[in-house]
């Protein structure tokens, strides 16, 4: 959604930034302002200033600085429009939702209440488990003999669950509040619905077991992991799904660990809560833990809103290789070229833990130092059966890392890898890349249609078609059919009946096509090359300024439909142009009735690529042709041509048409 500026202005205006930095930081005054030790790097003297009258906070030592919205969003790790909204629930303020019908501001109203009162649920659960701790010496004497302090147990609010049925209910007045069971806290035995839910048998969820209780960015319980105390099964019970908790999302320890990571570099990702208790103790407090799931893209992304270094840490069993391998996925889109991610493999008889009371905290230290980059994992695990000394060996090697190659975003890593890998398969790179684009092109139609295309249009000098294959088909498309229109699923309306086209109209340019296809989905704009960026900013006229626009409003907004985005833009320079091309009637992409969303939004990236790649080599000519232009006058100008034609050796193997 849009969040009008005039609104942000308001809230920054009434928002006390002592009041919220203080909350994080312990703050003194001095003259008239306050100081502290900075939350963003390690120091002893503080040199962290907040002023109450500019409503600034600033760190004369890491050079940290920003409002009362940019403290909750670099110290958090929350997005814009989350600490815009937390910010202004702190004041009793509502935050403007223009773009949203009423129901829908009914709806987000209702679910923020949910929220608020789940968590103020499982945070009085954890009052008590804390409370029944202190009454329970077995769980206390399990806690000192893995060597937990009591400091670190309060540090990470852990408490225990005693054995009971319903312990709850003396917390409770009402032991059948709904909240309880929404919560995950409560199980609500309905015996496979059979019995009504008002007779239905309640329990509690959680019994004699060590509580861990997972806290959000924010520091707010959202749910709780129990270990029981001996041998059951299973020895580590999580709380369901709920409104509030997802484990594909959270991380424990996260909460407690954000400082630590500026601290010391780096994150280190565990396999489980006693691996980051026992590590905070051991002096490594930048631990979390994935919450009995793998680690998902989503972990990934979470993570590096706080480090540009994650290393994950795992057991160097068939489970722990098996959990690594999972961990890569989910890294692959976020490896950059500014980003440090490493594997970390224990010999399989320890885990942190044991290991750095075996070898101490140095040792653990320099294992982590000299942790697998993902460069060499991913070729190890690419590699793994496959007899590289046969032609059929380096073939599936081949087949099993292109896909983790093409999840890396664009950049010198990935580039440098290619070469690695054509190496080991005996190909040299352009080969590489040309077999991997040819494997990922479309089966059936597509070499008909390629066809048609050859017959219609020559390709040019440098052997590849002169446009992107979409704007013919469309134009046959609707020849051909006009009178049937299917819903467009991409642009999210329905195409209306219209009169077949005479003759054939002019098609869009590539920068129109690039327009339509990323404010219909502005979410594509971010795994973007810096380098794309650049182009598209640097466009002459309105399509520059939309794109540089679009990359503010990203930053700012986070992602929003094209009805927000349409409302933000009006009275810019590009209003017209962006309108046109998103209610212009001929240039929608046929669309598949039957296709799956996720299909549509692949083809609608698939389409994007090819768009940038063509514009992209035009801009690489460009280059050349300056670069041959300065030859004489600078003595790189030929260097930064050979490299430039490098780039567009590289590029022209993916863009040139494939046969079948």
């Amino acid at each position: 959604m849009t969040i009008p500026a005039s609104f942000i202005q308001e809230l920054i205006a009434r928002a006390d930034v002592v009041e919220i930095v203080g909350r994080y930081v312990q703050l003194k005054k001095a003259g008239a302002n306050f100081m502290g030790l900075c939350p963003f790097h390690g120091e002893k003297s503080p040199s962290f200033s907040v002023s109450p009258t500019k409503q600034f906070y600033h760190c004369f030592g890491c050079g940290a600085h920003g409002n009362a919205i940019g403290f909750l969003m670099e110290h958090a790790g929350m997005g814009f429009v989350e600490a815009v909204h937390d910010l202004a629930g702190q004041y009793g303020l509502q935050v403007p939702e223009d773009d949203a019908s009423p129901a829908e501001r009914a709806r987000a109203a209702s679910q923020r209440q949910k929220q608020a009162t789940l968590t103020d649920v499982l945070e009085k659960a954890g009052d008590a488990f804390r409370k029944h701790l202190r009454q329970a010496p077995g769980a206390i004497d399990y806690l000192k003999g893995r060597g937990v302090s009591g400091e670190i147990a309060k540090q990470f609010g852990i408490g225990y669950a005693p054995p009971g049925w319903r312990t709850l209910a003396g917390v409770f007045p009402d032991y059948e509040d709904p909240l309880l069971a929404e919560s995950g806290l409560v199980i609500v035995n309905t015996e496979d619905g059979q019995v009504e839910a008002s007779e239905a048998k309640r329990y509690d969820r959680f019994r004699d077991r060590v509580m861990f209780p997972i806290r959000n960015v924010k520091g707010e319980c959202i749910g709780f992991g129990g270990r029981v105390l001996g041998d059951e099964k299973p020895k580590y019970l999580n709380s369901p799904e709920t409104p509030v908790f997802s484990k594909g999302r959270e991380l424990y320890g996260l909460y407690e660990a954000r400082a630590a990571f500026r601290d010391r570099g780096y994150a280190l990702v565990t396999e489980g809560y006693m691996d980051v208790v026992a590590l905070a103790q051991l002096g490594f407090p930048n631990a979390v833990a994935t919450l009995g799931t793998a680690c998902t893209t989503e972990h990934v992304q979470k993570l590096f809103r706080f480090t540009e270094s994650v290393v994950f840490s795992f057991d160097g069993d068939a489970a722990g290789r098996r959990a690594a391998r999972k961990a890569l996925d989910g890294a692959m889109p976020y490896a950059t070229d500014t980003r440090s991610i490493k594997f970390l493999f224990l010999p399989a008889e320890h885990d942190p833990d044991s290991f750095i009371r075996e070898f101490g905290a140095e040792a653990f230290a320099r294992f982590v130092q000299e942790a697998t980059p993902l460069s060499r994992f991913m070729i190890e695990a690419a590699r793994e059966g496959c007899d590289l000394g046969t032609a059929e060996g380096r073939a599936h090697m081949s087949s099993k890392v292109r896909p983790l190659w093409s999840a890396l975003p664009d950049g010198a890593l990935k580039r440098q890898l290619l070469s690695e890998i054509a190496t080991l398969v005996q190909l040299d790179a352009a080969a590489l890349s040309d077999l991997w684009a040819t494997a990922a092109a479309p089966r059936g139609g597509g070499a008909s249609r390629q066809a048609e295309r050859s017959q219609e249009r020559p390709p040019d000098d440098d052997g590849y078609f002169p446009e992107p294959p979409v704007y013919e088909e469309r134009e046959r498309y609707y020849e051909n059919d006009s009178k049937k229109r299917p819903f467009n699923k991409r642009f999210g309306r329905k195409e209306p009946p219209r009169e077949p086209m005479r003759g054939r109209s002019q098609p869009l340019s590539r920068p129109d096509i690039a327009v339509r296809l990323l404010l219909a989905n502005m979410a594509q704009w971010e795994p973007l090359s810096h380098e794309v960026h650049l182009m598209l900013c640097e466009l002459p006229g309105p399509h520059g300024a939309l794109f540089t626009w679009l990359d503010s409003q990203l930053h700012e907004h986070g992602a929003q439909p094209w009805a927000a985005l349409r409302e933000g833009m009006r009275g810019q320079e590009f209003e017209a142009l962006a309108d046109k091309l998103m209610t212009a009637s001929e240039g929608g992409a046929p669309v598949d009735p039957e296709a799956s969303e996720n299909d549509l939004l692949a083809e609608a990236a698939r389409e994007l690529g090819s768009v940038l790649d063509f514009m992209l080599d035009d801009r690489l000519k460009f280059q050349q042709s300056e670069a041959i232009a300065a030859v004489g006058k600078d003595p790189k100008a030929l260097e930064r041509y050979k490299a430039l034609e490098a780039r567009r050796l590289e590029l022209r193997a993916r863009m040139r048409p494939k046969t079948v």
